[in-house]
């Protein structure tokens, strides 16, 4: 692959590289209606295609959080055409790699020493490259290592990329834009939180010993005397990505197996430890031949406040859908109803919001769920198809729901989307205030 020997770091560079791939993606428009009118029946595949790898060119330069949009875009089964979700999945770990140069001035620049000086051996050619860095293999006193190189410039571009890409989102979207600052703002200290490998070094100890004791997970061991705000060193785990596990034809009992390992995973963190590893996608993840499960890469972790916890998970016990006066109270709480909202509102988006908890929540109504259940996630998409054609939803210029509700939803988005690749069956364990009473008392 390619190396990339620099990464746009101004303002007006950065800016320059959006503007180019808006050129490229309105001249593959231009090329498509010519075709279109000497053939009438052309489909839009080839455009998206050819837009989709345009956009992914320029993104894939800039790196940071706007290869982080596109990684994130890539989870959202259903939101894209199959053609970008294809490519914004390279985000994940086959992004275009730093030319070693940049990877040596970047340890020069935190340590005082090349990699070579650091370790007994170090591949200056990278395995893994994703949004935010890289990934390096090494050797040390016999230990094989994995050491993570931040991309230069990715941290101080996040505010200015988040600038750029809030007025596409305003328009696209529809919504007002003081609405929607303080969602930005939630994914602004997220992305930043996942430049500092500081941070994600004291998270990913901190994870890794509370969640130990899950029987077949396994997490590496973290070195802080070989890691930096911008370096992060760990012991190499050996296993595959979820297409790579799943090309090699694994039965139903080891998907079954790890399906389980991640649903516990995710229960531990949410319910007890009250914050999550909330970037679910399969490049942080190894699968092994004989069902156990590496997990690597805490650099975004969502703490839940008590406020959030406690009324989300509330609407998931069925008792409390059936009782309509609480409900709407919760709502108030997680702001999907708000004080402006008129009666026929209130009464729209109450029934509406009650659909989509009953469908999500469908798991969790069950001690045992079919992940590999197609009907059940065509539904899901089916409804959220037909939550994008809803009037009332188009000409609303009211963001609904709390900002803390975004890295929870694409949690539980990221976990449901991985388990129904693996066709998983998975023992739905939770907390027991989670369960109706009412059917424990029959």
């Amino acid at each position: 692959m390619k190396t990339q020997n620099s990464v746009p770091t101004t303002k007006v560079a950065r800016a320059s590289q959006f503007v180019k791939a808006g050129v490229k993606v309105g001249g593959n428009y231009i090329k498509h209606y010519s075709k279109k009118l000497l053939d009438p029946e052309l489909s839009k595949e080839e455009l998206h295609k050819d837009n989709a790898a345009d956009i992914y060119d320029a993104l894939s330069e800039l790196k940071g959080s706007a290869l982080k949009m596109a990684q994130m875009l890539s989870m959202d089964r259903g939101l894209l055409p199959v053609a970008y979700s294809d490519k914004f999945t390279m985000a994940q770990y086959s992004a275009p790699p730093l030319s070693g140069p940049l990877v040596v001035k970047t340890f020069r620049t935190y340590f005082g020493k090349s990699p070579n000086e650091l370790f007994d051996k170090f591949d200056i050619n990278s395995v893994n490259a994703a949004s935010i860095g890289q990934v390096h293999q090494a050797w040390k006193e016999g230990r094989k290592l994995a050491v993570k190189v931040q991309y230069p410039g990715v941290a101080d571009s996040v505010s200015s990329d988040l600038k750029i890409a809030k007025p596409l989102a305003v328009r696209l979207l529809n919504l007002d834009e003081r609405q929607i600052d303080r969602y930005m703002g939630e994914v602004e200290s997220k992305l930043l939180e996942e430049t500092d490998y500081d941070l994600e070094l004291r998270r990913s100890i901190e994870i890794s010993e509370a969640c130990a004791h899950i029987d077949g997970l396994v997490f590496p061991t973290y070195y802080p005397e070989l890691s930096s705000k911008r370096i992060l060193t760990m012991d190499w785990l050996d296993g595959q990505h979820l297409k790579e596990f799943l090309a090699t034809n694994p039965s139903q009992e080891v998907r079954d197996r790890i399906g389980q390992l991640l649903w516990d995973f995710y229960d531990h963190q949410i319910h007890t430890l009250r914050q999550v590893h909330a970037d679910p996608h399969p490049g942080n993840f190894l699968m092994r031949a004989d069902g156990t499960l590496g997990v690597i890469d805490f650099g975004c972790v969502k703490v839940i406040p008590d406020y959030y916890y406690d009324n989300y998970f509330r609407l998931i016990n069925p008792d409390t859908i059936k009782d309509q006066a609480l409900t709407e109270q919760i709502f108030t709480n997680l702001e999907f109803l708000v004080a402006q909202d008129s009666p026929k509102d209130r009464r729209f988006f109450s029934d509406l919001f009650v659909q989509m908890i009953e469908m999500l929540g469908a798991p969790f109504a069950v001690d045992e769920f079919d992940f590999g259940d197609d009907a059940y996630f065509n539904k899901v998409y089916a409804f959220a198809d037909e939550l994008s054609k809803l009037e009332e939803l188009r000409s609303s210029k009211v963001v609904r729901g709390s900002q803390d509700g975004l890295y929870v939803n694409r949690t539980y988005y990221g976990l449901y989307a991985m388990l129904n690749e693996l066709r998983a069956r998975v023992r739905t364990t939770k907390p027991e205030w989670l369960r109706s009473q009412q059917v424990a008392s029959v």
